[in-house]
């Protein structure tokens, strides 16, 4: 906790600021359970599509057709940046 001390003219306030941290309800471990299995699928989707992307990129250069694949691995990784950094951002936009 922190404390204030604020002086406008002859008026001394005095302000005690808590600092809150967020506690889980009762009963929420099969929530945190079942985020953690979805963090687990996106992590796995996100390593599948790379590797998918990687053996696409490879035959479109040896067929030599149209590279897209770039594009898909680009688009896996930045999905996986979001997809792991998702707490660290949602406690930045909420201000924990």
């Amino acid at each position: 906790m922190s404390w204030i001390l604020s002086t406008a003219e002859h008026t001394t306030v005095l302000a005690q600021l808590n600092n809150f941290t967020p506690d889980a309800p009762p009963g929420t471990e099969r929530l945190t359970t079942l985020v953690r299995w979805l963090m687990w699928f996106v992590l796995l989707s996100g390593v599948s599509a790379i590797i998918f992307a990687g053996g696409r990129f490879a035959w479109e250069k040896w067929h030599g057709g149209m590279l897209e694949s770039p594009k898909m691995v680009v688009g896996a990784l930045i999905g996986g940046v979001v997809a792991t950094s998702a707490g660290s951002i949602m406690s930045a936009i909420i201000g924990i």
